[in-house]
């Protein structure tokens, strides 16, 4: 890849607008320049009679979009540039816009679907993985918290499965996203192509939007072979049921069944590479997002960036995984143990919280 060539590809074939994320060499991740031409697409397809539909897509089979270019907001703090608010104002802007897109809109997942790919994806009316999709939350990795909304779509989903995906930062195939809710559709990597066929011959007198469902049925892969989420799931209600880390890590510690402890053991040894500030920051992040709308739970979010790059852990995360990589993150806290809680709760002292009617 080289810096000349289009960081968005769009076209209009048979009345459906095509997006193509065009940073393959960089796992597709999106920076301020992304986030603006694909908003600027969006919004001059919204109000195109030629257009009845779009599609958004990643470069290549390794990756919708593997998140925000974190190497970037890292030099743009290093720097003391400003670009980095206005990357997180318009990137918050351009997800509300696709939650809130009027026409259909349906992202297809290939490969990588990671932090701001997951904000892209998560609004979606129609959200397709193929068989090697990856999709996850991991910025507690790196030092961060789930922010692109994560506070809302994670929070949703049923008993702990949110909180257990953002604390932990683990990632989830095909199968585990199909059920938590996190992906609609499963289809075939070889049936890519022919997706795309029927789509360039759609007549479109049908309602779109009804008639991309018949489509993706007649598509659709079933899932097969269980994921991993679904034979944990009472065990994950169990353990991720407390508001603070250090009682998840104790309730995990004192699992008693012998088909679970090695699983709880594994758990424990995630959490523990965690960054604990950003653990702790999550976890109320989630608990607050349950009783917020979309819209307020980005304000929260944006406020809470704000804050993090001067308090938190993120800068040194990225230092350590991307930058000298030596692996080695000095994390604020040496351990979940020791972070105050009056910490967490500075960091978020002043952002609205105020429960929305029917979120």
């Amino acid at each position: 890849m080289t810096d000349i060539q289009p960081l968005i590809l769009a076209e209009v074939r048979n009345r459906v607008g095509h997006l193509t994320i065009n940073r393959p060499s960089a796992y597709n991740a999106i920076n301020l320049e992304a986030v603006r031409q694909i908003q600027s697409c969006l919004e001059q397809w919204a109000t195109d009679d030629n257009v009845v539909a779009v599609v958004l897509r990643g470069s290549g089979d390794k990756a919708f979009c593997a998140g925000g270019d974190i190497r970037e907001l890292y030099d743009n703090h290093q720097q003391g540039s400003p670009l980095n608010e206005a990357f997180f104002h318009e990137e918050y802007r351009l997800d509300q816009h696709i939650h809130d897109y009027p026409k259909p809109l349906l992202a297809l997942a290939e490969g990588l679907v990671l932090g701001g790919g997951m904000g892209l994806f998560q609004g979606a009316a129609f959200r397709v993985v193929t068989g090697h999709a990856r999709l996850g939350m991991p910025e507690v990795s790196i030092g961060y918290f789930p922010d692109v909304g994560g506070s809302y779509f994670l929070s949703r989903l049923a008993g702990e499965l949110g909180t257990y995906l953002g604390v932990t930062g683990n990632m989830v195939g095909a199968a585990d996203a199909l059920y938590t809710g996190l992906a609609d559709w499963l289809i075939a990597d070889e049936q890519v192509a022919e997706l795309d066929r029927c789509l360039d011959q759609m007549d479109w007198q049908l309602a779109p939007q009804q008639s991309i469902r018949s489509l993706l049925a007649t598509l659709a892969s079933p899932v097969g072979k269980q994921g991993e989420l679904e034979p944990l799931r009472g065990a994950i209600d169990r353990h991720f049921a407390f508001d603070r880390v250090p009682d998840i890590l104790q309730s995990l510690a004192g699992e008693q069944d012998p088909s679970l402890t090695g699983w709880a053991q594994a758990t424990i040894d995630t959490l523990r590479s965690r960054s604990p500030l950003a653990m702790a920051a999550t976890l109320q992040l989630l608990r607050h997002g349950r009783g917020l709308s979309l819209q307020q739970c980005f304000a929260m979010e944006l406020q809470l960036v704000a804050r993090w790059f001067q308090q938190g852990d993120f800068i040194e995360g990225v230092r350590a995984l991307i930058v000298d990589k030596d692996k080695n993150p000095r994390w604020k806290y040496g351990s979940i143990e020791e972070v105050p809680q009056t910490e967490v709760d500075a960091l978020f002292a002043g952002i609205s919280l105020a429960g929305a009617q029917g979120a």
